[in-house]
């Protein structure tokens, strides 16, 4: 389809009208440019972060206003806002259910600890007095 309909490419056109493109170092800059609509296959199976120093809520002023790419997308012809909300409910669905599991794990394995640690009372003596 027309990039209008492509957030990747919408993304890319962007970034590429900010590039001195006419340049050497322009023309490099944009051939090392990658975008994709959604995670790549190599990094979706990688755990994601939050870079603080990258949240919006830090970097822009209060008085600026800002714009989803989704919104914009949607204002020239994307036609796939629904399905996307629809996708990110799932995704939240699913998140909830495996951080419950994590806690419970996690609550299990402390209830173990505590249960062990008359057991490993001599292990960790021996274990500080080595330096561990």
């Amino acid at each position: 389809g027309s990039w209008r309909t492509q957030l990747g490419r919408m993304v890319w056109r962007t970034i590429r009208g900010m590039v001195h493109q006419k340049t050497a170092r322009g023309q490099d800059a944009i051939g090392r440019l990658s975008t994709f609509e959604g995670i790549p296959s190599p990094y979706d199976k990688v755990k994601r972060v939050v870079v603080p120093a990258a949240l919006r809520v830090l970097r822009l002023k209060s008085i600026r206003e800002y714009t989803v790419i989704g919104e914009l997308a949607n204002s020239v012809g994307w036609k796939h806002q629904e399905l996307l909300k629809t996708l990110e409910e799932k995704r939240k669905v699913e998140a909830a259910a495996f951080y419950e599991g994590k806690k419970e794990a996690a609550a299990l394995r402390r209830k173990a600890e505590a249960a062990a640690e008359g057991e490993l009372k001599e292990v960790n003596a021996t274990l500080a007095a080595c330096g561990y």
